[in-house]
C-alpha cells in the first residue's frame, strides 16, 4: 500500500521447480530492474527448488550436522547467501515466495514486511487445516517446536527480495542434517 488506501499491483509468477542459482539470479534482475524504474510492478515469484541447503548473513557451517563427503553422494548443494537468517534447507514439496517489493512504496518497514510473510503462511497453513503460529523468539511460523516457515530478506537499494519457505509436502530427514535457523 501506497497511502493506506490503494493496493500496489503485484505480479504473481508461478514458476515450475528452479535451480536456486537460476532463482536468485532472476531476483536479482527483478531488482535493478525495479531500483531503475523500469518495472513499477512489484512481483512474487512462486516455486519449488530440487534439494539444496542455503546459509544466510548470521549462518555458518556449524550449524551443518553432516559432513561434504555426505552431502555430495546425496547431490545436494550448500550456499551462501545475502539473505538474513542462518542455515535452511530447500527441496521439492516445499513452496517458497520471493516477494520482490519495494518497501517504502509499499509503506512497509522491515519488520512490518516479515510480520506480514509470517500472515501470509498464517493464512496459507489455516486454509489447510493446520494450526500454526508464530514464536515470539523465532522468525517463522511453528506448530510447537517444530518450524513449519522460514523467512529470510535481503533488503538492497530499498527493495526486499528473498521470502519465504513453507513445508507442504517435504520431505523431512535434511531437516535432520542442520540446526535450522
Amino acid at each position: 500500500m501506497t497511502d493506506g488506501k490503494t493496493p500496489e499491483k503485484w505480479l504473481l509468477v508461478e514458476l515450475p521447480i528452479m535451480e536456486y542459482a537460476e532463482a536468485r539470479e532472476l531476483q536479482q534482475d527483478l531488482v535493478a530492474a525495479k531500483a531503475e524504474e523500469r518495472i513499477d510492478d512489484d512481483v512474487v515469484l512462486c516455486l519449488e527448488h530440487p534439494r539444496i541447503f542455503t546459509i544466510g548473513r548470521r549462518g555458518g557451517r556449524e550449524n551443518l550436522n553432516v559432513v561434504d563427503e555426505f552431502l555430495g553422494r546425496e547431490g545436494i548443494p550448500v550456499v551462501d547467501v545475502e539473505r538474513g537468517g542462518d542455515i535452511t534447507y530447500h527441496g521439492p514439496g516445499q513452496l517458497v515466495l520471493y516477494p520482490i517489493v519495494h518497501l517504502e512504496r509499499a509503506g512497509l518497514g522491515i519488520g512490518e514486511f516479515i510480520t506480514a510473510l509470517e500472515e501470509v503462511m498464517l493464512g496459507a497453513a489455516f486454509a489447510l487445516g493446520v494450526s500454526a503460529e508464530r514464536n515470539s523468539l523465532n522468525r517463522g511460523i511453528w506448530i510447537g517446536d517444530n518450524k513449519l516457515g522460514n523467512i529470510g530478506i535481503c533488503v538492497r537499494r530499498g527493495i526486499a527480495f528473498h521470502g519465504l519457505s513453507l513445508n507442504v509436502n517435504v520431505a523431512l530427514e535434511p531437516f535432520e542434517w542442520i540446526n535450522p535457523c
